[in-house]
């Protein structure tokens, strides 16, 4: 075996052609806009975002190699302010004098200023950049350089893609060990549905399966040995594989989205799917704050008792914790996913704030105040405010809102049957007001 089989496979096993990577097809089909760009042979500034695994530090690489220009590499996560700079010294030298391509790894992890510095080498042409990150660009990456950078999203491959990856390493690992892998029924569609298309897992999966079969030895079937690879032991090695979930990440907010999207939606099977992948990956409070959210957000007035079930449903998903509080939690989500909806009270609060930010209504109504008195410079003395108690239907017409927005409307009522009801009551009330207002002796 050779010294680079001491490599992970998944560098072992790294495409060196934009025709070897798997996924990515709609960024490196024939004729897609980043493969014409490659083939060009005139690279602009790029930036290539996306989860991890999916191929984006390969393409840098070999869209490096193709052009032709000194390759120099940094890391966020480690780079300084005086390596970028080091950097930039290299267009100085007899090797830079062709160009030099920055292949940036992990992006959003450098500061304001050391993004600022990145800048000014790349608005003057001195080098090329190709910058890679797993969180969304337009909330990390300083906005100069995005406008000077093409963004192209890589996306989590597909199984069917990541079958060809997982037999190509198996075939790789054959010839370097000289041995056969007779693996059962289902192994490798095991291995490419679990990996949640991460090509690192499912590749990190098969260097696992095989070093343990190596391990255990040949066995003799049909006059041939072989290592045979289970599907239990798939199924073992890659049983938390599919959890892509960084809670500082896009991935917990993506997840929060998709929980209460799905439940707005009213698909309560999407809800119990996004609310189990957040479980899973052992976050019990943030969907527990979602759920208390949506109850107010989108049921609403629509089904007032959903807050306080909800309510009932976290404090004991709290109590239990996990596992069990997956079950208070999934009838909360399907309880929601399953109501009526309503999102008159959050436009009502909104438009109410809306006002109140744009400076009106600072005052109050006389008759509102909670005082009894009047200055001087008041000329219609008295508060004036009328208690509804004292009048039919314990309601009376007066002025509630300031001046200014007196005749404002904020709360529109829903057209489900909870709503419909209670403005049903308020035009009855009102009615049965004003006929017995008709009916008191004149003063």
């Amino acid at each position: 075996m050779t010294d680079m089989a001491q490599a992970p496979l998944a560098d072992r096993l790294r495409p060196q052609t934009l025709d070897d990577v798997v996924g990515q097809r709609h960024l490196l089909d024939k004729g897609k806009m980043l493969r014409r760009i490659v083939e060009s042979g005139n690279i602009p500034n790029l930036i290539f975002y996306g989860p991890s695994g999916v191929g984006k530090t390969t393409v840098a690489r070999i869209i490096a190699n193709r052009a032709g220009k000194e390759l120099c590499r940094l890391n966020g996560t480690t780079a300084s302010t005086a390596d970028i700079k080091e950097v930039m010294e290299r267009t100085e030298t007899i090797s830079g004098m062709g160009g030099v391509i920055l292949y940036l790894d992990e992006i959003q992890y450098l500061n304001k200023k050391q993004q600022q510095t990145l800048l000014e080498y790349i608005e003057n042409g001195r080098i090329t950049l190709i910058a890679s990150t797993t969180e969304n660009p337009y909330f990390y990456i300083y906005n100069a350089i995005l406008s000077r950078c093409t963004v192209f999203e890589f996306k989590p491959v597909e199984p069917q893609e990541m079958e060809k990856a997982v037999l190509r390493a198996l075939h790789l690992v054959e010839e370097e060990y000289g041995v056969r892998f007779r693996c059962e029924d289902g192994v490798v569609s095991h291995i490419a549905h679990s990996c949640n298309g991460d090509v690192r897992k499912a590749l990190n999966a098969v260097e696992m399966l095989t070093l343990s079969a190596l391990s255990a030895g040949t066995q003799q079937e049909g006059g041939e040995e072989s290592c045979p690879i289970t599907l239990e032991d798939a199924r073992q090695v890659s049983q938390r594989s599919a959890m892509r979930y960084d809670r500082d990440g896009d991935q917990h907010y993506d997840l929060l989205s998709a929980l209460q999207k799905s439940i707005r939606g009213s698909d309560e099977n999407a809800a119990v799917h996004y609310l189990g992948r957040l479980l899973e990956a052992g976050d019990l409070l943030s969907p527990c704050r979602r759920l208390l959210v949506i109850a107010c957000e989108d049921i609403g007035l629509a089904y007032p008792q959903a807050i306080a079930i909800v309510k009932a449903c976290v404090d004991s998903a709290v109590q239990l914790g996990l596992p069990e509080a997956r079950i208070p939690l999934a009838q909360a989500a399907i309880l929601l996913a399953t109501a009526p909806k309503s999102n008159s009270a959050i436009c009502a609060i909104d438009a109410a704030m809306a006002d109140i930010r744009a400076g009106k209504g600072g005052g109050f109504p006389r008759q509102l105040q909670n005082k009894h008195y009047d200055g001087a410079d008041v000329a219609v003395k008295g508060q004036f405010y009328q208690y509804p108690h004292d009048f039919p239907c314990h309601y009376v017409e007066q002025q509630y809102l300031p001046d200014d927005l007196k005749e404002a409307v904020y709360y529109q009522f829903g057209e489900n049957k909870t709503e419909q009801a209670a403005l049903q009551y308020r035009q009855k009330m009102l009615e049965e007001h004003r006929r017995r207002m008709q009916q008191l002796p004149r003063r």
